[in-house]
């Protein structure tokens, strides 16, 4: 059993048990003392006898010998006491500092523990290549940073090609409403022109509408009628080439050409053209037939058999 769990005795149960004891003997003394008597005398004792005794009762039941040894007993046991007590004393103090040593030991031992773990980590980032916090630090700020300028850069050029393609739309956008602007006021012009009575009045109008647009075929067309209307067969003669040149199918072209050969008497021209436009639209036929430009061919056996067909077993001048 270790020393701190031993129960010490307590000092007074010594100064009980010596007590005990000296009684004991005293009692033991006395009834060997009272039997010597007794034996001595067979009858029955006296009255005086029985004072004497009582007398002798009456003195102190113990020597100056017992009380000696009653006190050095009391003083061995004061004694005993005192250095019990500085014995425990010393035993509580021994605990508490084996405690306190074993708590220093395992705080120092933790201590040393986090440090060993602290460096072996560290030694583990070094080996890694992280020589310290710092490097790490500036290493994720620099990748952070390069993400950043790429990002930067990817919407840079998306913004870049989102701006062109605005700028295309917008140019596409101006280029229709001066498209719709030019258009509305050809419109215009073409009305204003439907409803002159003057022919000159008319090739101006025609001249703003090819001011705009100088490719209206229709335009060109148009003013070469207005021409031939001013007794003027070889304008209208270019005008309808140069329609012609820009759109050869144009059937109103083959007609007003066809129209300004009869006026000055190219009649082959006239014919052909004639021709060309019919096979566009029938509807030229009808037109040729009341035309007044096409008066002096109306006994020419080709103009009567392009305009009039069902008349072709008529005899025919072809020699106008």
């Amino acid at each position: 059993m270790h020393p701190a769990n031993r129960r010490i005795p307590h000092p007074l149960h010594h100064l009980a048990a010596s007590v005990l004891f000296i009684m004991a003997l005293t009692l033991a003394l006395f009834a060997g003392t009272v039997t010597a008597q007794t034996a001595a005398t067979p009858e029955g004792p006296t009255q005086e006898q029985l004072a004497a005794e009582i007398g002798e009762l009456e003195e102190p039941m113990y020597t100056p010998f017992v009380e000696l040894y009653l006190l050095e007993e009391t003083k061995a046991l004061r004694t005993e006491m005192q250095n019990t007590r500085a014995e425990l004393i010393e035993k509580v103090v021994e605990k508490e500092l084996s405690v306190a040593d074993k708590t220093m030991s395992y705080a120092t031992d933790t201590v040393t523990y986090f440090f060993y773990l602290i460096a072996g980590a560290t030694s583990i980032l070094v080996m890694l290549g992280w020589n310290s916090i710092r490097d790490m630090r500036n290493q994720l700020a620099t990748l952070a940073e390069k993400r950043v300028n790429e990002l930067v850069i990817e919407y840079e050029n998306r913004l870049e090609s989102i701006e062109e393609l605005l700028q295309q739309k917008s140019d596409i956008i101006h280029k229709n409403q001066v498209e719709i602007e030019q258009t509305n006021e050809v419109h215009s012009l073409w009305l204003k022109a439907s409803q002159e009575t003057s022919q000159q009045n008319k090739i101006s109008a025609y001249d703003r509408i090819l001011d705009l647009r100088p490719d209206d075929v229709e335009a060109l067309s148009f003013k070469a009628d207005a021409v031939l209307e001013m007794q003027e067969p070889l304008w209208a003669i270019s005008l309808c080439q140069r329609a012609l040149k820009l759109a050869p199918d144009n059937g109103h072209a083959h007609y007003q050409l066809a129209c300004a050969c009869a006026e000055i008497g190219r009649w082959e021209d006239a014919i052909s053209n004639l021709s060309k436009a019919v096979e566009i639209s029938d509807a030229y036929r009808d037109d040729a037939s009341v035309d007044p430009s096409f008066a002096r061919l109306t006994d020419h056996k080709a103009f009567r058999e392009l305009v009039y067909p069902e008349d072709t077993d008529e005899p025919t001048n072809d020699h106008v």
